[in-house]
């Protein structure tokens, strides 16, 4: 039986790589996709970061083929149409909410019928998707959740926990990125909550890769983090670990959003920026040890990373604060919990000789070598297959 073509309402195609990116690639790969670019969590207010990002939405309108691009991919799948919509953010009102759904509605059905996309399958990681439900002649609805919206930074936490209540009850599927968010969401579903946790490109991560110029040659131990520097990384802890280790050094890989000043001007610290996610390897292979240092809060409880099956696949040493996804694979002895300055430095200590463990690395990655994104996918093909 042919698969089931799919309407995607995700993150922006051409942003840092998600779980739903990884999936929905390879779910392309045998039905047509029509991926529907962010219509937004929040309102947009007045400052500059909303009204450059209402900028490049209007200039993605105007120019259809820009920023189409994944940051891990160098094209779109071929079965796969990328499209911005004009939209409004997340409207209150209920007429306006109806507005809205019935003008995008109208964009993606046109996209549709471009494409030949008929009676597909809707699927929605956006909660503030959810009025698009009974609009586009869908064939099921499947709701995927990589994230605890209700806690999530940067979401209007007013009005995306209703939508996300009223979507988990009209959902035909629904699939959470972590066993907190199954288990928070199981007794809201209508249908069947499954949990499929975050794949890994294993052949990418555990390929041989040549050390980057940019990181740190002097033979000192390296300490590293890449993704998103943001406010839920444990910035007081980094810098007071720092300074207590100057012969380290500690290499930040990623877009920074918060306050790093001290930390940025101690002189074993380097900011490299932002990488292509597939030069992350280069990095992860040859520092010391992978950091997950994360804060204590409602959001890093729900979350599952993905670099941590990516640390795990590159095989150094990880050293994590505690927090549920880490912890599920405590009883391996392959992660190293360190909650305060003292503890991580000792971590770190502990890195510098297992970093030259040689039965280290195998076994890291014996941990994940069955989780491959073509495995999750596969596994998702078939829940998919059931509706």
């Amino acid at each position: 039986m042919k698969a089931k073509d799919m309407v995607v309402f995700a993150e922006d195609w051409h942003g840092l790589p998600s779980s739903t990116q990884h999936l929905i690639q390879h779910l392309a790969q045998e039905r047509k996709v029509i991926w529907v670019n962010s219509i937004g969590l929040r309102k947009v207010g007045l400052n500059l970061t909303d009204m450059r990002r209402l900028w490049h939405k209007l200039r993605a309108l105007l120019k259809p083929n820009v920023n189409t691009q994944g940051a891990f991919s160098k094209t779109c799948p071929t079965n796969m149409a990328v499209m911005n919509v004009l939209a409004i953010p997340l409207p209150s009102f209920m007429w306006l909410r109806h507005l809205n759904a019935k003008l995008i509605a109208f964009q993606v059905k046109h996209k549709c019928q471009q494409h030949g996309v008929f009676k597909p399958l809707l699927w929605l990681s956006l909660p503030s998707a959810v009025d698009l439900i009974g609009h586009l002649n869908e064939h099921k609805v499947v709701y995927y959740c990589g994230d605890d919206f209700a806690s999530l930074a940067g979401v209007d936490h007013n009005i995306v926990p209703q939508r996300e209540r009223a979507l988990l009850q009209q959902s035909d599927l629904v699939v959470s990125a972590s066993h907190f968010l199954t288990a928070k969401h199981q007794f809201s579903c209508k249908a069947t909550c499954h949990t499929l946790v975050h794949g890994v490109d294993f052949e990418l991560f555990i390929r041989s890769q040549p050390r980057p110029s940019d990181l740190p040659q002097d033979e000192r131990p390296i300490a590293g983090f890449y993704g998103s520097i943001e406010k839920w990384l444990n910035i007081e802890l980094l810098i007071a670990v720092a300074k207590a280790l100057p012969y380290w050094h500690f290499v930040f890989i990623g877009h920074v959003k918060t306050e790093v000043t001290q930390l940025a001007q101690l002189s074993n610290v380097h900011l490299l920026g932002e990488k292509n996610h597939r030069a992350l390897p280069q990095y992860s292979q040859h520092w010391t040890a992978s950091l997950l240092p994360f804060v204590y809060n409602r959001q890093i409880q729900a979350c599952n990373p993905l670099k941590l099956s990516e640390y795990f696949a590159a095989g150094s040493p990880i050293i994590s604060t505690q927090f549920n996804a880490a912890l599920r694979h405590k009883s391996t002895g392959l992660v190293q919990f360190a909650s305060d300055t003292a503890s991580f430095i000792e971590a770190l200590l502990a890195a510098e000789h297992l970093k030259q463990w040689p039965a280290l690395k195998p076994a890291m990655q014996q941990q994940v070598a069955k989780q491959t994104w073509q495995h999750q996918a596969d596994t998702l093909n078939l829940w998919l297959e059931a509706l």
